[in-house]
């Protein structure tokens, strides 16, 4: 896969599959995350399995949308993946979170590869109010692993 479009990454004193498990309980991932407020797992496999559905109310002030996304990898204290469609068919972006183990705990690298065309961009862009979503994701994966390590840190 080519370089990400936008990528952060921290160190959190926490197990990596404690993390994993912050990662992939969705009914909790709004507590964390910059901008998705809530996720549902839709379809028969209610679990975080390659394969399996859910989707994601996202928020960027007055502005709301969902997504689909199906998890294109799930391997437990390592890495969780998902790629993002909107209106279920519409390329929008792969999102991947890497967790890797270190003395004190893990670290958690969350990487974006934003896969729009160039007419997805402008109108994904007036959609959501976000014009530079590079910079704009970049500043939400460092809010979003802060917010990670706080959770994870607490438990």
């Amino acid at each position: 896969m080519s370089e990400p479009s936008a990528s952060a990454r921290i160190e959190i004193a926490a197990p990596a599959q404690r993390v994993y498990e912050l990662i992939t309980d969705l009914a909790n991932l709004g507590t964390w995350n910059a901008e998705c407020r809530r996720a549902r797992w839709v379809g028969e496999v209610k679990e975080p399995r390659r394969g399996a559905r859910f989707v994601g109310s996202n928020r960027n002030g007055a502005r709301r949308w969902s997504t689909r996304c199906t998890v294109t990898a799930a391997e437990p204290g390592r890495a969780f993946a998902y790629h993002v469609r909107a209106g279920g068919v519409l390329d929008v972006a792969v999102w991947r979170f890497g967790l890797t183990p270190t003395d004190e705990g893990c670290l958690v690298e969350q990487k974006t590869w934003d896969t729009r065309g160039a007419f997805m961009r402008v109108v994904g862009g007036w959609a959501t109010g976000v014009p530079d979503r590079v910079g704009h994701n970049t500043a939400n994966m460092v809010t979003t692993l802060e917010n990670l390590k706080r959770v994870a840190e607490r438990r």
